[in-house]
């Protein structure tokens, strides 16, 4: 990723316009693509601007549009929330998606220096923001969260969260503390959110999840002892499911319903 010093009006590329948390959706839910002159409405042409990287060839360019008052010209463009937008696209894309709202999230957090308050300035070749007083140089955050399904008997623990919409029943997760390890992270929240030790703790993939900025590292892990007894500050409810009493579970492309899958053999 690189900071875009000027855009020109003849580039073609898939356009990422960001505006809080949302982006910019044509008619057809697609993001829009093509020349920027093309694109029906107006804005601030000098706000930040990043090329992502590149889909199908074809470069994903983020447009930063910040505290703009954006009027859409055709009545068959939309804003959509990034979390029902990644629910739509292709894997790839939504990926993307949400690297876009990541680094237009840093740009907008990271205007003044953390450490001596002046204002800070973009780097242009990579991703990152520097002090113009005391040269601190800052980073878009990652926040590492492991993210655990706990097996027994062939059933899988699910839990539901108070932060979860609606009735969706998920696998544990948890942000990792300083100076653990991401096993001990495991061990330690599902021993305090639901009451259980657990065992033979192992790897089983990593998400990327912009809400805003985790790192969702997944384990594998067995039951060991103990009885369910949730944290009520955490969880609303918990049991064991097989696949034959699944409750409502997380939407596909989540690194969630990969592991319930994997563990309960769905197709």
């Amino acid at each position: 990723m690189k900071k875009i010093k000027r855009l020109h009006a003849e580039r073609s590329a898939l356009w990422f316009f960001c505006r809080d948390n949302q982006l910019m959706m044509c008619s057809e839910g697609l993001l829009p693509r093509g020349k920027l002159r093309d694109i029906d409405f107006e804005f601030d042409q000098q706000c930040p601007s990043y090329l992502l990287g590149y889909h199908d060839s074809k470069p994903c360019i983020l447009i930063d549009l910040q505290h703009q008052t954006i009027e859409l010209a055709s009545s068959q463009n939309h804003w959509l929330d990034l979390r029902a937008l990644m629910a739509s696209l292709p894997h790839e894309l939504s990926l993307m998606a949400g690297r876009a709202c990541q680094v237009a999230n840093f740009i907008r957090t990271h205007q003044f220096c953390g450490q001596c308050g002046q204002r800070m300035f973009s780097i242009a070749w990579e991703v990152a923001s520097q002090c113009k007083g005391c040269g601190h140089r800052a980073y878009p955050r990652i926040s590492p969260a492991v993210i655990m399904a706990v097996v027994k008997d062939g059933k899988i623990l699910l839990a539901q969260n108070k932060r979860h919409q609606g009735g969706v029943y998920s696998v544990l997760a948890g942000f990792v503390e300083v100076g653990e390890s991401l096993e001990q992270t495991v061990a330690r929240e599902v021993l305090e959110e639901v009451g259980l030790t657990v065992k033979n703790i192992r790897y089983f993939g990593s998400q990327p999840w912009p809400f805003p900025h985790n790192m969702m590292i997944a384990y594998l892990c067995d039951y060991d002892s103990g009885e369910i007894k949730i944290e009520p500050n955490e969880l609303i409810a918990a049991d064991w499911f097989d696949a034959s009493n699944l409750p409502e579970i997380p939407s596909n492309q989540t690194i969630a319903r990969e592991m319930i899958e994997h563990v309960l053999k769905m197709k």
